[in-house]
């Protein structure tokens, strides 16, 4: 795992400074901390920051090909580097080293762009071919692994593993984008299709970019879907053996490393599962990591004890405080772009400690968008076959009206909160999927929203790319177009883009063997029924791991890391809850109404009303915004 960074000038060939190169790749040292590298050549420059996993001593980057043709740095791993190496060594290929890095190289020499099918990992990576004089820049199917780009005055593309490595380009503008606003309030994060900075973008997940020097710099091209077209045939056994070799392929092929390797262990389904089958392939103790919380009513410690018994695993664990917001500087700095997902807090403390013990660890992330084990994938199944049976002519005012005069009750049990549920029947299916996966409905923010945002926003909605992302889905039904989104919006903008950032601040690489793409090809083409059965989600996986699990792991209320936000925020953050409300950066630019704010504050501090979620946003804005030095 590491950190890349680079310059290509693309209108004419200029001399590159490898001394900018190298104050990018410092500014990601903490994604590198064991070795760097800058190579220059008229027009382009590729620096790299290396934290060491396979072959320790012989793969230092930037690493040129065996002919010295083409140059390349690289972040992410190949799974089944040594599988391609054996196929190009037999049509001729030559290699120095024993990692996967040159394993690219060699790939991209015999195959050119196609070369990225053939490729089982998760990777970004530059790629530079002195012969044809073009940069190849290409990110893994899931977008496991991130890569920013910014078109600099002059001509020149530059391109680093996160914001903080552009930023250190001293001709980089930091102009905030206010679209970006109304999608960071909308979702929590910046989707991959927009960056908070209006000359920055994200190559997209399972796309590549080509570029020639005189040449415009041309769209990226996908290289990667998923369908949901297709139907697996046989029985639900066939399926659970197939899906069980496919898991114990995606948790086998992750293993391997040169350093030590353990796992994260929450308890839940995922995590055990992967930790239940590296126990069943290793020939030693699993290291696995877990971490509790001084609240018993948020703490999972005793399901992640069970689950390391019943494996016997090397667990280290540790009990940390809820009250974790004295990081909130530490986060905002980590993220770059405003990042609202509380769970990144916990997140980073497992990290910090499976860290003292590994150098990698495995993940259970995926399988919830994979294997539909969301309870919003639940509700969205029923929804659209409530649609089916009544007309959309007659669904908008029924179901409208009674969304609209139904009280926002977040104190009430869970079957008396239908607000959301009927707003969302009202709507097509894409709208009200994207309601129920928001954090803010248009209408809420649109009260909180001041002149100049709603101005600058004009017609944009945040909603509008998500519902486009549904309506294209190559998909069967209303799950499928619901896990098609998910995969593709939620997973590298929320889930993914955690995991990066949390682990590689503390130089940890992690791994996600539940995104295994030929997995997840295969679970797209499960039918519903094995997908979803009554009210439990990940059926087929859940039946699937019945033989190493207990039902008390497998079938009990998913949890996950639980921040308490509204505490938080009616106590020791009761003051910067007011403070933002007042904020400069929000206020006095006009993005926000100083009097909707205050309100908020005040009805959340009084309890009157439940805004921890919204004052999140807000803070995490703030000072998020306040780390970019940015300009509105």
């Amino acid at each position: 795992m590491c950190g890349i960074a680079g310059l290509f000038h693309y209108e004419t060939i200029k001399p590159v400074d490898p001394k900018r190169v190298e104050a990018m790749t410092d500014a990601l040292a903490h994604r590198g901390p064991d070795g760097s590298g800058v190579w220059t050549a008229p027009g382009v420059g590729l620096g790299h920051r290396r934290l060491s996993i396979i072959d320790l001593a012989g793969s230092p980057q930037p690493m040129a090909s065996a002919d010295g043709r083409a140059m390349i740095v690289f972040n992410g791993e190949i799974y089944n580097y040594r599988a391609l190496r054996r196929e190009l060594e037999q049509g001729g290929a030559q290699f120095r080293t024993d990692g996967d890095t040159e394993t690219i190289l060699a790939a991209w020499q015999k195959w050119g762009p196609d070369c990225l099918s053939r490729l089982d990992g998760m990777f970004a990576f530059a790629l530079y071919d002195l012969q044809k004089k073009q940069l190849f820049l290409a990110r893994d199917r899931l977008g496991v692994k991130p890569l920013y780009l910014a078109h600099l005055p002059g001509g020149a593309l530059a391109f680093a593993s996160e914001l903080k490595g552009l930023l250190a380009h001293p001709m980089m503008r930091r102009e905030i984008d206010p679209l970006a606003i109304e999608d960071y309030m909308t979702w929590g994060y910046v989707p991959d299709h927009r960056a908070v900075l209006k000359n920055v973008s994200k190559l997209p997940a399972g796309h590549f970019m080509l570029l020639e020097h005189g040449r415009p710099v041309s769209p990226p091209r996908q290289w990667w879907d998923i369908s949901f077209e297709h139907r697996e045939r046989g029985s639900a056994a066939d399926h659970s053996a197939q899906l069980l070799h496919l898991m114990r392929e995606g948790v086998t092929s992750r293993m391997v490393a040169d350093v030590p390797l353990g796992a994260f262990l929450s308890g839940g389904v995922d995590s055990s599962s992967v930790v239940a089958l590296m126990s069943e392939a290793s020939n030693r103790p699993v290291t696995s990591c877990s971490i509790g919380f001084d609240e018993e009513s948020v703490d999972e410690t005793s399901y992640a004890r069970a689950v390391a018994k019943l494996f016997d695993t090397d667990h280290q664990e540790r009990i940390v405080s809820a009250d974790q917001f004295g990081e909130i500087d530490r986060i905002a700095a980590i993220f770059d772009e405003p990042f609202a997902d509380a769970s990144a807090l916990p997140t980073l403390r497992v990290c910090e400690l499976a860290r003292e013990h590994v150098t990698v660890a495995l993940s259970g992330d995926g399988a919830d968008e994979a294997l539909a084990g969301y309870r919003r994938q639940m509700f969205q199944m029923r929804e659209e076959q409530a649609r089916s049976v009544m007309p959309s002519a007659l669904r908008g005012p029924v179901f409208g009206t009674l969304g609209r005069l139904w009280p926002k009750a977040d104190w009430a049990p869970r079957p008396l909160r239908a607000k959301t549920t009927l707003l969302a029947l009202s709507q097509s299916g894409e709208a009200g999927y994207a309601r129920a996966l928001s954090i803010l409905a248009p209408e809420q923010r649109e009260v909180l929203y001041g002149d100049t945002l709603l101005t600058l926003r004009g017609d944009y909605r945040a909603e509008q790319p998500f519902e486009a992302v549904m309506r294209a889905a190559p998909a069967r039904s209303g799950l499928d177009r619901a896990q098609y989104a998910d995969l593709k919006f939620w997973l590298p903008g929320d889930i993914l883009t955690k995991t990066d950032r949390t682990s590689m601040a503390v130089a940890l690489e992690a791994r996600e063997p539940l995104l295994d793409h030929r997995l997840v090809e295969f679970a797209a083409r499960l039918p519903d029924r094995e997908r979803i059965r009554g009210t439990t989600g990940k059926w087929l996986m859940k039946h699937t791991m019945e033989r190493y699990l207990p039902d008390d792991i497998l079938y009990r209320p998913k949890q996950g890391f639980v921040t308490p936000l509204s505490q938080w925020f009616k106590g020791a953050l009761a003051d910067e809850a007011r403070r933002v409300s007042n904020s400069s950066l929000l206020v006095d630019s006009g993005w926000f109404s100083r009097k909707a704010l205050s309100r908020l504050a005040d009805e959340h501090i009084g309890g009157r009303a439940d805004h921890g979620r919204t004052l999140w946003q807000l803070l995490m804005l703030e000072r998020s915004l306040a780390k970019l030095g940015a300009s509105a």
